[in-house]
């Protein structure tokens, strides 16, 4: 341990760029993880979906384009476009203390910013599909398809 305390100054002054590199990622690291801790949108694996529909019956929303959402859905999940995605409509409003979970195709794209619109509307417990239908489809977990 005391020869590695000796040679780590000179192991940085000889390698300055890829020491920079990794303090960089280390902190992007740490920043996101952070930020998922204090976020109020939940991450739900398949599974954790699964065992949430089992127990609260959630509201299941697939932002997904309508093609996407014909070829393959979680049974039961509504599909709104994002276009028409508000989360201050009537009917949206009564579910305010239902779980409500948002997904789309692939877990990157709508179902982030759709999370985070329905936080600032006062939704109390929303959750994103973490991989989206795809990662739901390859779980080997069952599908619909069609329009409902």
């Amino acid at each position: 341990m005391n020869d590695f305390l000796h040679k780590l100054p000179e192991f940085v002054g000889n390698h300055v760029a890829l020491v920079a590199l990794f303090a960089i990622l280390l902190l992007a690291l740490i920043v996101m993880q952070v930020s998922a801790l204090f976020s109020k949108v939940g991450e739900l694996s398949p599974a954790g979906l699964t065992h949430l529909i089992n127990r609260e019956n959630p509201l299941l929303i697939d932002l997904s384009a309508i093609a996407e959402f014909e070829k393959m859905h979680v049974p039961g999940a509504r599909h709104v476009a994002m276009s028409q995605f508000d989360p201050e409509n009537k009917d949206l409003a009564k579910a305010k203390e239902l779980p409500v979970v948002v997904m789309d195709k692939d877990g990157r794209g709508n179902s982030i910013k759709a999370a985070q619109r329905l936080v600032k509307a006062g939704f109390a417990k929303v959750h994103r599909l973490d991989g989206g239908v795809l990662a739901w489809h390859a779980a080997q977990l069952p599908v619909a398809k069609g329009n409902r």
